[in-house]
């Protein structure tokens, strides 16, 4: 009975040691999937496309004014009136102030009077010289009185000439008192005010700005000048400019002025934009982004700039191989383009990229297709 009874409890232990060295296997092995399963890190992928893309330029510059004129006064006087309103549009021709012109008025008749008695004066060495050559000629007067008779007309008539232009100087004086706009713009702040005393040639009335349209100067490095040499013919040149806090509302110029030399201190060329300005968004003195396209690459190889990584080593993405390992790819950036990264040199159309979460990456990390960004639907392995 004692026998039976050992082999008994030798039985029952040798199934308990069995079990439970299954259990431990089954545990291990379930813990093997489980970290297979963790190890594989969720991103969002995209493949690279080859498509056309703008080659532009972008800086930054200053909107100018087409023309600024600062009115002054062109005779001394008291002001009498202001007719212009600061910030008023106005046009060619239109009265902006006047000046006092009573002192010019009686000047002007003070000249054309004494171009009447001059006049009169040459009218009478007129008739005294051909009384005089009368005279001579039946021999009653002598070659000198003659003679003095044609120098006496030859003065008045130097004398009627000068004052002649005596009497259009005194017009034109009077005429600067009306002081009229002599470009098309908008009115800046009024520097005189109504009875001040001018001084011609030297107090200014306003300043006016001509906004439409305007022109934006900008700066360009001079690697670039090689793209720009044929900017009078090349159909695809457009300028955009925008404001930096205008939610990407973007005016559209054309290049109109290329300068003829490159700045030696910074390296720059200087270029011109004139833009419309229909809807007045551009005011003289803004600073504006800058956009110019001068052509059209027709096969860039294009993906999502946050694809693209910085490190020591440079720019890199992550490039997802046919097993589903991440691959560590240095590129080359030729130029950023609105939300796309033109590719120059590392990778090919039709390979796949990580486009989100790479922080979870490493070189040979195992990786699962989360989403794509319009290429492949959800979960869908990389190629």
């Amino acid at each position: 009975m004692k026998k039976m009874l050992g082999i008994l409890l030798l039985i029952l232990c040798s199934a308990g040691i069995y079990w439970r060295i299954h259990a431990v296997q089954q545990a291990k092995a379930n813990g093997m999937k489980a970290g297979k399963s963790a190890g594989a890190a969720a991103v969002v992928t995209t493949v690279v496309e080859n498509k056309p893309m703008p080659v532009e330029i972008r800086t930054f510059g200053t909107v100018e004014a087409l023309s600024t004129v600062t009115v002054k006064a062109q005779v001394s006087g008291l002001l009498s009136e202001i007719a212009f309103s600061e910030g008023q549009e106005v046009n060619t021709g239109d009265l902006l102030a006047r000046i006092d012109a009573r002192p010019f008025e009686a000047e002007l008749h003070q000249t054309e009077a004494a171009l009447a008695r001059t006049r009169a004066q040459r009218e009478n060495a007129e008739r005294n010289l051909r009384r005089t050559a009368d005279l001579f000629a039946k021999g009653f007067v002598s070659e000198i009185d003659r003679d003095l008779a044609a120098t006496t007309l030859s003065v008045q008539q130097a004398s009627e000439r000068a004052d002649e232009a005596a009497s259009e100087s005194a017009r034109i004086q009077l005429g600067y008192c009306t002081i009229r706009a002599p470009i098309s713009g908008r009115t800046g702040r009024r520097l005189a005010d109504r009875g001040n005393l001018v001084v011609a040639n030297t107090t200014a009335l306003v300043t006016i700005n001509e906004i439409r349209p305007v022109n934006v100067t900008f700066a360009v490095p001079q690697q670039d000048l090689e793209r720009l040499r044929d900017w009078r013919s090349a159909p695809d040149f457009r300028v955009e400019a925008t404001l930096p806090d205008s939610s990407g509302v973007t005016e559209t110029g054309r290049l109109a002025f290329l300068d003829n030399a490159v700045d030696r201190a910074t390296g720059t060329i200087l270029l011109k934009a004139e833009f419309t300005n229909a809807a007045n968004r551009l005011c003289p003195g803004q600073f504006v982004n800058v956009r110019m396209r001068t052509a059209i690459e027709t096969n860039a190889a294009v993906i999502p700039f946050r694809a693209v990584q910085n490190g020591q080593k440079g720019t890199y993405v992550f490039v997802v191989k046919p097993d589903s390992t991440a691959e560590v790819r240095l590129v080359k950036i030729a130029r950023n383009v609105d939300e796309e990264s033109v590719i120059a040199e590392g990778l090919q159309a039709g390979e796949t990229v990580v486009t989100d979460g790479q922080q979870r990456l490493g070189p040979g990390t195992k990786v699962e297709v989360a989403a794509a960004d319009g290429v492949r639907s959800a979960g869908q392995a990389a190629p």
